[in-house]
């Protein structure tokens, strides 16, 4: 039930609360992402492209791409998947890719997106927790043996039956399914479908050390997709140079179902980022959006070959994932003629965007808010402690309600009941604040996750796997302010006994078993962390000694 909360009485004036509803129309979509993308392409002009991949030269008309999704839901039912099997990707940004985040849709068979940067801890994890039946992944990709990273989790993971390589034999007849078997079955299995089936398992790092599954339904992704296109005023005039990652909300929903939901062009730059790859598809594939992180358009901007490109077609794009430097967002408006760039807030539990600006919004209002509430949609900001919700111009903790919340953490009730309470609001862990317009400014954090270079950090993910080094009898991680990234990872390292341990050491230890941008920059050796008088370890004070030393 929604309940209206509107002023309250403060000494003898009444004002206004820290809450807002987005409208309620358009309305929502009550429809299957499969039945969505149907619909779409059998409304699109024939020369209509869906999808370009530059990287591998290949291109589809919303017709090839349609017919290439039932081809390989059809390989998938082949396999003899059933509605709610999970499959994992682990794979960077490549056509495949889309194609498969559809087909599994399309049949009911949950995709779990597996973060490329995972190495073989975080990787055992992700398919055990999830109950994988099959991995679908590359070979190898830069420098990494994913191969030979799933044969050595694959004794810890009884689920998972099969892995299938891109560009194996086993893979090329999964994705012509259909042209072996037909597509009677698809279109059964597609019926059988209902809008709040979950269809995705998103891992987000963990404050108990362990990754939590985000569960999300086509109800929640496909929306949360629309109305970001909505917001960006897509059309199937568009063309979206994404060159975030698919396995992120960022690239798979607000990429690629904005776009498929506005019949709008799906552009693959490159396999990961890269700042010329990305001008480059922007320029010969036309562009009319581009998505990054700040970081991301900070190494665009300052490319040597900037001025190479012809940039004329940009209109919008996204920038989410940290607090956009005012300087920055001029560039990009000036320089890269995106003047309806917008600004998101969001988080993977919430499908994942809540907050998001509008074309019309000034510069200002780009850089030091995160914009108003999208349709469909609540938020609030309240007392951390008492639930209170707060007055406007006040800090507490930032809750969001609406057909975007996630359907659970997977497998995990427990961790859901902490995270969305019992009137259904998500409880994000960030300290903002609702100014008089009901745009919200995101400034701080009540957890201490650390943010860098658009990539969420939960310290004692961290922590815990450093205190597996036999050398190191406890460990705490805080981040530190960094120019390019917006954070960095320092950890402070009390050593065992009378060993012996480099910060390069230290480093070894993590790299190739826990993604790269998890690895701290900084190690520093301690006898002792400061503490409390309960006997709580003082992060900040850490914190500030690192700043300090550093500089």
């Amino acid at each position: 039930m929604i309940r209206t909360i509107g002023r309250k009485r403060n000494g003898g004036q009444m004002a206004e609360l820290a809450y807002s509803k987005g409208p309620t129309s358009p309305p929502l979509l009550d429809e299957t992402i499969g039945d969505n993308l149907r619909r779409v392409a059998a409304a699109a002009s024939p020369n209509a492209e869906a999808l370009v991949s530059c990287h591998q030269d290949l291109r589809f008309t919303y017709a090839e791409f349609d017919a290439a999704v039932d081809d390989l839901a059809a390989g998938l039912l082949d396999l003899g998947l059933e509605k709610g099997d999970r499959v994992g990707i682990w794979s960077p940004n490549r056509a495949e890719w889309v194609v498969l985040q559809y087909a599994t849709a399309r049949v009911g068979v949950v995709l779990v997106t597996i973060n490329p940067a995972y190495r073989t801890s975080e990787l055992r994890y992700a398919v055990q927790q999830s109950g994988c039946r099959f991995v679908v992944a590359v070979r190898e990709f830069k420098g990494g043996d994913y191969a030979g990273m799933l044969d050595e989790v694959r004794p810890d993971a009884p689920d998972l039956e099969q892995v299938i390589l891109f560009d194996s034999p086993e893979w090329r007849r999964l994705a012509t399914g259909g042209i072996q078997h037909g597509h009677a079955a698809v279109a059964e299995r597609a019926a059988s479908l209902d809008p709040d089936d979950p269809i995705n398992i998103q891992y987000t790092s963990g404050t108990t050390g362990f990754p939590k599954g985000a569960t999300l339904s086509h109800r929640n992704i496909l929306n949360n997709g629309f109305f970001v296109g909505e917001r960006c005023g897509y059309s199937d005039a568009d063309r979206v140079c994404i060159p975030v990652p698919f396995y992120h909300c960022f690239g798979m929903v607000l990429g690629n179902l904005a776009c498929t939901t506005h019949g709008a062009a799906m552009v693959i730059p490159g396999e990961a980022f890269d700042p010329v790859d990305s001008l480059r598809a922007v320029s010969h594939e036309r562009c009319t959006s581009l998505y990054g992180v700040p970081t991301m358009f900070i190494a665009e901007l300052e490319s040597p070959q900037f001025d190479e490109f012809d940039l004329s077609t940009l209109r919008t794009g996204i920038m989410a994932g940290s607090p956009c430097p005012v300087e920055v967002m001029k560039q990009v408006v000036d320089r890269m003629n995106m003047s309806e760039v917008t600004i998101c807030y969001g988080m993977t539990e919430t499908s994942p965007v809540s907050t998001q600006t509008t074309a019309d919004d000034t510069l200002n209002q780009r850089v030091s808010t995160v914009g108003p509430v999208h349709p469909h949609v609540e938020v609030k900001v309240v007392d951390p402690e008492s639930g209170e919700t707060l007055e406007r111009g006040a800090k507490g903790e930032l809750c969001t309600r609406g057909y975007s919340v996630m359907l659970r953490y997977w497998n995990d009730l427990e961790r859901t009941a902490e995270a969305i309470d019992a009137d259904g609001w998500m409880h994000t862990g960030d300290l903002a604040v609702m100014d008089a317009d009901g745009y919200l400014d995101i400034v701080g954090r009540s957890k201490d996750m650390i943010i860098r270079g658009g990539e969420n950090v939960y310290p004692r993910e961290i922590e815990e796997f450093l205190y597996t080094h036999p050398q190191i009898s406890d460990v705490q991680v805080v981040g530190v302010p960094d120019p390019r990234y917006g954070e960095e990872i320092a950890a402070f390292v009390k050593v065992a006994g009378d060993a012996e341990l480099t910060d390069e050491a230290v480093r070894d230890f993590c790299r190739g078993s826990i993604a790269h941008f998890k690895v701290p920059r900084y190690v520093f050796f301690v006898d002792e962390f400061p503490m409390t008088v309960t006997g709580k370890i003082q992060k900040f004070v850490l914190r500030d000694q690192a700043i300090s030393e550093l500089a």
